[in-house]
Order: structure tokens, then C-alpha cells, then sequence
């Protein structure tokens, strides 16, 4: 039962399918678990490489001898949220779904932010929600699968209480800044498939921009502070040289050993919004040289500079 607590024969489970090799995704999915779950009890007892069921299962009656959690103030099991309460769960709950969380998932998230140390019930969340179980519960699987909320035994040990843990919004940055540089990147991959010059290459070179920014932003300085400032000084280097250069002449005009030139070239190549206006093209093995991108401009844009430039170059004198 995905409530319980892992029994000991759960435990020896994990213990087998971990020596298989399967995944904690794959086990949760066995065990009808939250990958978390999985996740928190390894991590609690052991590695994936050494878990034992039999020290796993001691450690955790240790743990629940020790635990003595103090009940929940009679406010928080009989009372009903006040007016305002409802009214600011409503109100983010509709902000929060604009972003694309489920309606009913964005609800059961803002109680629980919302609530006290102890968290809530899925008993507490029908009662204040006004909503069936299974909503609740549907709601509660997306959020743990997302480790945005995590549970403990309530103090009579038969049911579970849900709460917001001190780490969610580190993880929920930490996801979105991921997904942002790997949509850029995603987006260009699809400009050189349709091609900068047709409507999709249009709608992907904007998003591209757009996702670019936002995960520079959310960034910050910390890819300056590494192997960053080397991906710009190598920017440098191939526009100052106007042409192509090999991986060996730009580690010998740089002064650096070809593990350093290399690992810059592979931030720029991870990283392609780093160059923006421009983008880093490999001409032949160990050559690079940069081009503009090919969203930067449109059409006609680059139609009427080649046609300024073959104007300049014919004019006399």
C-alpha cells in the first residue's frame, strides 16, 4: 500500500532489484512507491552499491523507537481554514495552473504551503477542499513525483501527513533552469532542420531567444566563475583571427594545453547562447570558426547587406 511504511520484505526487494541494477524509478514502480520514496531510503541507509534489507529494517525501527512526534494542536484537525485562507488558496492555486500545474494539484500544493509545521492529512485536504480522495490523492502522486512534497506518519502511525520540505524551491530552480538552456538549445537544433528562412524556423528562433535569456539570467555569474571566462577569451581569439583556426594553433596563441581550449569550445557548444550574435561552427575535424546566427536576422534583412555590399565593392574609387 503506497501509505504504509516500507516493510521488511520491501526492504529486501529493493536490497535485490538494487544488485539487478534496476533504477529507484523502476523499483518505485514495482513496489507502488514515489521514486522518492525509493530515493530517501537508499540515501538513509546506505548506497546503491552496499543497501542492506536487514540494516535498512533496523536502522528504521531505531528511528521510529526514537520518534516521538508531538501531536497536532486540535486547531489544525478541527478547525476550517478562514475566508481568507480559502480566498488566497484559490487565487494562487489559478496563478500557479496558468503556469500548466493541474488545477486541482495546484490547490492541494498552496494548503500544504500554506499549513502549519505538522502539514496535513489527506483526510485534512478533502475536508478543506471540499474534494473527493482520489482527487487528493492523484494530486499528492504528481507533486511527491515531482519531490515537491514529502510524507511522515502522523502520531497515531495508521495515516501519513504532507508537507512542503525546506528544499523544494532549490530543486524547482535548479529543474527550470536545466529545462530553459536545454529548450534553446532544442529550438536551434530546429532552426537548422526547417531552416531560419520558413514560418517554424521563425516561431523557434524567438522561443530559442527567449529560453536563451532566461536561463542566462537564472544562471547567474556561475559559468563565468568556472571554465566561462575561457569560452569568451576563445570567442575572442576566432574573431580576432577572422578565419578558421584549428584546435592546436588556438591552444598555441592562447598559451593553454588542449584539455583547457577544449573544454571551452564545449561550453560554447553547450552553451550557444554564450556567443549570441554568433554561433560556433566546426569546418572540418579540430577547425572552428564563427558564423552569425542564422535567426538573428531576417530574409530580407540579409538580402539588402549582400546587396550593400556588392554595391560598396563595385562603386568606383
Amino acid at each position: 500500500m503506497p501509505g504504509a511504511r516500507l516493510t521488511h520484505t520491501d526492504r529486501r526487494r529493493i536490497a535485490a532489484w538494487l544488485a539487478d541494477g534496476l533504477g529507484y524509478a523502476e523499483i518505485g514502480r514495482r513496489l507502488g512507491r514515489p521514486t522518492s520514496t525509493i530515493s530517501r531510503e537508499v540515501a538513509r541507509n546506505g548506497t546503491p552499491g552496499d543497501y542492506l534489507a536487514e540494516h535498512a529494517q533496523q536502522a528504521a525501527g531505531d528511528r521510529a523507537r526514537r520518534r516521538k512526534p508531538a501531536p497536532p494542536a486540535a486547531s489544525t484537525i478541527d478547525a476550517q481554514p478562514s475566508a481568507a485562507v480559502r480566498g488566497f488558496v484559490d487565487q494562487f492555486a489559478t496563478l500557479l495552473a496558468a503556469t500548466g500545474l493541474p488545477r486541482m494539484t495546484a490547490r492541494v500544493f498552496v494548503r500544504l504551503l500554506t499549513a502549519d509545521a505538522n502539514g496535513l492529512t489527506a483526510a485534512d485536504l478533502v475536508r478543506e477542499l471540499q474534494v473527493s480522495p482520489a482527487s487528493v490523492s492523484k494530486s499528492i502522486g504528481y507533486l511527491e513525483a515531482m519531490e515537491l512534497v514529502v510524507r511522515q506518519p502522523d502520531s497515531g502511525g495508521r495515516r501519513q501527513r504532507y508537507l512542503i520540505d525546506d528544499d523544494v524551491w532549490l530543486r524547482a530552480w535548479q529543474a527550470d533552469t536545466s529545462a530553459h538552456g536545454e529548450i534553446a538549445i532544442a529550438a536551434q537544433q530546429g532552426i537548422e532542420i526547417f531552416g531560419a528562412d520558413t514560418t517554424p524556423g521563425t516561431r523557434l528562433a524567438k522561443m530559442g531567444q527567449f529560453f536563451a535569456r532566461l536561463s542566462e539570467q537564472m544562471h547567474g555569474s556561475r559559468l563565468a566563475e568556472t571554465v566561462g571566462y575561457d569560452a569568451l577569451t576563445v570567442l575572442a581569439a576566432l574573431v580576432h583571427a577572422g578565419r578558421p583556426a584549428t584546435l592546436g594553433a588556438l591552444a598555441t596563441a592562447l598559451g593553454w594545453p588542449r584539455d583547457r581550449v577544449i573544454a571551452a569550445l564545449a561550453v560554447i557548444d553547450h552553451q550557444p547562447a554564450i556567443a549570441d550574435p554568433l554561433t560556433l561552427r566546426t569546418m572540418e575535424p579540430e577547425t572552428y570558426t564563427l558564423t552569425t546566427r542564422p535567426d538573428r536576422l531576417s530574409p530580407a534583412q540579409r538580402e539588402a547587406l549582400e546587396q550593400c555590399v556588392t554595391s560598396r565593392s563595385t562603386y568606383p574609387g
